[in-house]
């Protein structure tokens, strides 16, 4: 449902720096992903914090715009599916599933990704998943697509799946599974209370706030905070929960 007027959609568009006119073509998605990414954080807080994430762009929207917060998937997703849309996008959301090792992977709608069909080609669009590239990738089978974020192909994975995969040294690392099949939103809700809630789900392990930069990426969890920029890491441990806030205002401009 397409709720954004026009004084929303600007406030977006500051909130991720992107100040062109939009046309709906490639340069302006992959340019649009790239300025979400690098402005948005991925973050869990509201599980650690006990405030509920429901399945409602709206409130995607209070929270990631208005308030200036992150989010996990199925809000940033969410709510970058809704710009894309509103803004003359063709698309459709996908369930994807999350491999936790090489050979094992998540349930149906894990993840949730964005399709998005361009000049009558499709291309898979994620602001939220840590390990996606800059751009949107095509979906075209086989073939290496180079980014500022390393170098991505998609393969066929079944006769159901397609699979996303980065290069690592030695090989490639399988990243998700995903199919072509439109779903709504609301099948998702189900797979976002488990991750809310299950203490098998990664997300209630331990607090988390992460954003890629244009050389490396800035990642806060109640352990540590942890800065890489090109071959350089720095790492510094977090001591108390006051350390945790300020540092999290101070790199990611989020308050309580």
């Amino acid at each position: 449902m397409l709720f954004m007027e026009e004084y929303k959609l600007k406030k977006y568009l500051s909130r991720i720096k992107y100040n062109k006119n939009i046309r709906a073509n490639l340069d302006t998605i992959i340019e649009l992903q790239k300025c979400h990414l690098l402005n948005i954080p991925f973050e869990n807080l509201d599980i650690h914090n006990g405030t509920p994430i429901i399945i409602d762009v709206e409130k995607f929207y209070t929270k990631i715009v208005e308030n200036k917060r992150g989010g996990f998937c199925y809000e940033l997703n969410g709510l970058f599916n809704e710009l894309l849309n509103v803004t003359g996008f063709k698309t459709f959301i996908v369930s994807a599933r999350v491999f936790d090792t090489e050979v094992k992977y998540g349930d149906e709608f894990d993840h949730l990704a964005i399709i998005v069909s361009i000049d009558n080609e499709q291309w898979l669009a994620d602001v939220g998943f840590g390990e996606f590239a800059f751009s949107p990738l095509k979906i075209i089978m086989g073939i290496e697509q180079k980014d500022e974020r390393g170098i991505f192909r998609i393969n066929k994975f079944d006769e159901e799946y397609l699979v996303v995969q980065k290069q690592i040294p030695g090989g490639w690392k399988n990243e998700y599974l995903f199919s072509l099949i439109p779903r709504n939103i609301s099948e998702f809700s189900d797979k976002c209370y488990y991750h809310q809630t299950s203490p098998a789900s990664s997300f209630t392990q331990k607090k988390l706030c992460s954003i890629p930069t244009q050389n490396g990426r800035i990642t806060l969890t109640d352990k540590s905070l942890k800065i890489t920029n090109n071959e350089s890491i720095e790492e510094k441990e977090i001591k108390n929960e006051e350390q945790f806030y300020q540092l999290l205002k101070e790199y990611f401009s989020i308050e309580f």
